[in-house]
């Protein structure tokens, strides 16, 4: 198959090369050179003329940071993608941008699937996302094979944007663990509780959840090691809490405790963390709690 692939970041690099690795001609678009090189090394194209690559490709792929980059990336693919090719974005944006798009790609009789993944940059080089997707289910079955090629777990699950909105979801209950994390850590550290065996208590307990095992490798052995480099950082949790907020708004949804969330990580990008870990919200706890934050 002939893919065009836009937007090789963090995520969609190793999603590309994925694809690249199943044998298919891959062509990539980023406006980084330096992830076009690393591309190149690993079997990847550089797309040479915008409007001949969208005409070449049988399917055309992008991983984007936000609605503005992926409203201009739509509107090339409205402008010159052939009906016969198929359109999958894989960027985390709003219900409203992707509505938008898939009412004018509608009109031109392009074929649009919205495929959210859920994991981080280990879980895509490892090939262990989990594939969220919506849109036209003939679509999706005949693009199914590709999908396959980034992890084993699959969720078809409707016509419109229910992937947008599953993809908030997950990504709600990921920022609300390290909320929750972040007070009862805290209440344990001033009851003088030991950190690392607050963190192995809590992995193999009732509420041990991937995300709690993950950030207890990451965090978990002790307070002089621990490690708030980021898997996520706080600059990009809290742009994915600004979808929540708005999709909550637009669906009348209440959202009281994620809202305190959203406000907390605002503050952590005040005090110069944002590019840390999502998970450093457990310093901001405990520097309103008065304890120690950086022991190392």
């Amino acid at each position: 198959m002939k893919i065009l692939f836009i937007g090789i970041g963090k995520m969609g690099l190793p999603m590309a090369q994925h694809l690249a690795a199943k044998g298919h001609t891959v062509k990539v678009i980023d406006q980084d050179l330096e992830r076009i090189k690393i591309g190149i090394k690993n079997g990847l194209i550089e797309a040479t003329s915008t409007r001949d690559d969208y005409l070449w490709a049988d399917y055309i792929f992008s991983s984007l940071p936000n609605d503005e980059a992926f409203l201009i990336v739509a509107d090339q693919v409205e402008q010159y993608a052939q009906d016969k090719s198929i359109y999958i974005d894989t960027s985390t944006i709003s219900l409203s941008a992707s509505q938008k798009v898939a009412n004018k790609l509608k009109q031109k009789n392009i074929p649009y699937l919205r495929v959210a993944v859920s994991g981080n940059n280990h879980m895509a080089e490892a090939a262990m996302l989990t594939i969220l997707a919506s849109g036209d289910k003939n679509i999706y079955e005949r693009v199914f094979p590709l999908l396959a090629s980034w992890g084993p777990k699959q969720y078809y699950l409707g016509e419109q944007e229910q992937a947008r909105l599953m993809k908030l979801v997950v990504n709600l209950l990921i920022a609300q663990t390290s909320a929750m994390l972040a007070e009862a850590l805290t209440l344990g550290r001033l009851g003088n509780l030991d950190w690392s065996d607050m963190w192995q208590v809590l992995s193999n307990s009732a509420v041990g959840s991937p995300i709690i095992k993950a950030k207890s490798e990451q965090l978990g052995s002790s307070l002089e090691t621990r490690d708030f480099s980021p898997t996520f950082t706080v600059h990009q949790m809290l742009k994915d809490l600004t979808l929540i907020k708005d999709a909550a708004t637009d669906l009348a949804a209440p959202i009281v405790q994620t809202t305190m969330t959203y406000h907390w990580l605002q503050q952590v990008i005040e005090d110069g963390e944002g590019d840390l870990d999502y998970a450093t919200v457990i310093r901001l706890l405990e520097r309103r709690a008065h304890l120690a934050t950086d022991l190392n």
